[in-house]
């Protein structure tokens, strides 16, 4: 898959993988995420998600950090394009900042799973980016801060709202107002990563080996289950249930469901259509 970004890459792992990685493509500022980026992650996960080659996608950074926040020069350019008129201005932030959440949302709205393979540093908008995906794990060397604060601004690309619901209402709110720098061992403690790795390399051979076995299930299966968890995440429980009774009786009965009982009661492997 050759499509090109100026601030992101696509690579297949093998011409007859299911697992394809999305790399944010910045090393030399440690892929600090430009105004550019907001438009073309949306775009790139719209073409993975519609590829039906693609059953689950790896999120990683290139070179030695996986990413460190907003480019403050692209802020600070659109700041200091403003009009003068105090009303304007704002209604005009309003509509950019809008336009930022919809693309860090777009990893909700991608049908496949989204793995973030995190190195080195991940921090403000990093942040951000990451608790949007669908798992999280890291390197040993890696180190997190939710840096908002401490550059005048209150995280507003979504940290403030999924970090609560994956480390707790509390820890969220010292991790964002202390804005203090923690470790991967301690993320894993919080519940932000589900594995610590020794080393880069380690943590992309060892998500590689987790995304190739997700990407062996059953598709429709794969994406009713992160359809139904983040739907889930907004109701109640009894609204979740009829959601997903909704759900399977429009997804239940396919070609799927009939090849895992074959594939298992003849003790084979189970081959699944591409969605």
């Amino acid at each position: 898959m050759e499509d090109k970004y100026e601030t992101l890459k696509i690579t297949q792992d093998s011409s007859t993988s299911g697992v394809f990685n999305l790399i944010l493509n910045r090393p030399s500022v440690s892929n600090a995420l430009s105004l550019g980026f907001f438009a073309e992650l949306p775009k790139a996960l719209n073409a993975l998600d519609h590829n039906p080659n693609v059953a689950i996608i790896v999120l990683s950074g290139s070179g030695n950090h996986f990413c460190g926040g907003l480019d403050l020069k692209s802020l600070a350019g659109f700041i200091n394009g403003g009009t003068g008129d105090h009303g304007r201005t704002g209604e005009r932030l309003r509509r950019q900042i809008k336009f930022m959440q919809d693309a860090i949302t777009a990893i909700e709205r991608c049908r496949k799973p989204v793995i973030a393979a995190i190195h080195g540093e991940c921090r403000g908008t990093g942040i951000g980016l990451v608790t949007a995906c669908d798992v999280r794990y890291c390197s040993k060397d890696a180190f997190f801060s939710v840096k908002e604060v401490d550059v005048a601004i209150t995280a507003d690309l979504g940290t403030l709202q999924r970090l609560p619901g994956i480390v707790g209402f509390g820890n969220a709110v010292e991790l964002s107002l202390t804005a203090r720098r923690f470790s991967g061992e301690e993320a894993k403690e919080l519940g932000l990563v589900s594995r610590v790795f020794g080393s880069k390399e380690e943590l992309m051979k060892g998500v590689r080996t987790i995304a190739e076995g997700i990407s062996g299930k059953p598709p429709l299966a794969v994406v009713g289950t992160k359809a139904v968890l983040i739907r889930s995440r907004d109701l109640s429980v009894e609204q979740g249930l009829d959601y997903v009774a909704t759900w399977n009786s429009s997804m239940l009965l396919s070609d799927d469901l009939t090849q895992a009982i074959s594939a298992q009661k003849l003790k084979r492997k189970p081959t699944y259509a591409k969605l």
